[in-house]
C-alpha cells in the first residue's frame, strides 16, 4: 500500500476529505505522516485525534529553509512516505525535498493554473472578474505554482460573491483532490 504524507499549515479541511475517503475505502493509500509547520494549526489536532503521526515543527527554530526541509525528509523516510500530498502548505518546498521526490509531490491550488498562482489565489480571480472559476492539481516543481498541471475543474461563478465563490472552490477541492490522489496512486502501482 501507498504511503502518503499530507503537509498542511491551517484547518486542515482538505486533509479531512483525504481522511475521509482513506477510511470509506475510495483511497487506497496510508496516511503515515502529518507535517504542519504552524504548531497551533486546527490540522495539528485533528491528526493527533486521528492516531496520525505528525511533524510539527516551527521555522524559526532553523538555521535555514534547507535545514528544516531535511528534518522533514528524515520524518518522511522513517515513515517510509511514498507520495506528498500539499494540503493548504504555505510554505514553498526547497530542493531537498524536489530531489528526493521527483514528481512525487503534488499540490491543489484553488485556481485554473497558470492563471492567479500563490498567496489568495480566489481573491485575485475574483477582484478580476473572472466568469470561469476553479481548482488545479499539479505536480510540485521548483516553480510556484509551476509544475505539471494533473487535474482542474471549473465552475461558472457569475453572480457569485466572494463567499459563494470560496465555498464552491472548496467543494470541488475535497472532491478532486482525493480522486486524483488516488489516480497516480493506481498509476503508480501499476
Amino acid at each position: 500500500m501507498i504511503k502518503i504524507a499530507v503537509f498542511a499549515s491551517g484547518t486542515g479541511t482538505n486533509f479531512d476529505a483525504i481522511l475521509e475517503n482513506i477510511n470509506a475505502g475510495k483511497l487506497s493509500a496510508k496516511l503515515a505522516l502529518m507535517v504542519c509547520d504552524k504548531p497551533m494549526a486546527l490540522v495539528v489536532e485533528k491528526a493527533k485525534k486521528a492516531n496520525i503521526p505528525s511533524f510539527v515543527f516551527d521555522p524559526k527554530d532553523y538555521p535555514s529553509k534547507a535545514a528544516y526541509d531535511q528534518a522533514i525528509l528524515e520524518q518522511c523516510h522513517q515513515h517510509e512516505v511514498d507520495l506528498i500530498i500539499l494540503a493548504g502548505y504555505m510554505r514553498i518546498v526547497s530542493s531537498v525535498l524536489l530531489q528526493a521526490y521527483p514528481h512525487r509531490i503534488i499540490n491543489i491550488h484553488p485556481s485554473l493554473l497558470p492563471a492567479f498562482k500563490g498567496k489568495d489565489a480566489i481573491k485575485q480571480a475574483y477582484d478580476y472578474g473572472v466568469k470561469v472559476m476553479g481548482v488545479s492539481v499539479h505536480y510540485v516543481n521548483e516553480d510556484l505554482d509551476g509544475g505539471d498541471i494533473i487535474a482542474q475543474k471549473a465552475f461558472n461563478c457569475e453572480g457569485m460573491n466572494l463567499d459563494e465563490a470560496e465555498k464552491n472552490i472548496h467543494a470541488i477541492e475535497h472532491q478532486l483532490y482525493p480522486q486524483t490522489i488516488q489516480k497516480i496512486i493506481e498509476e503508480l502501482t501499476i
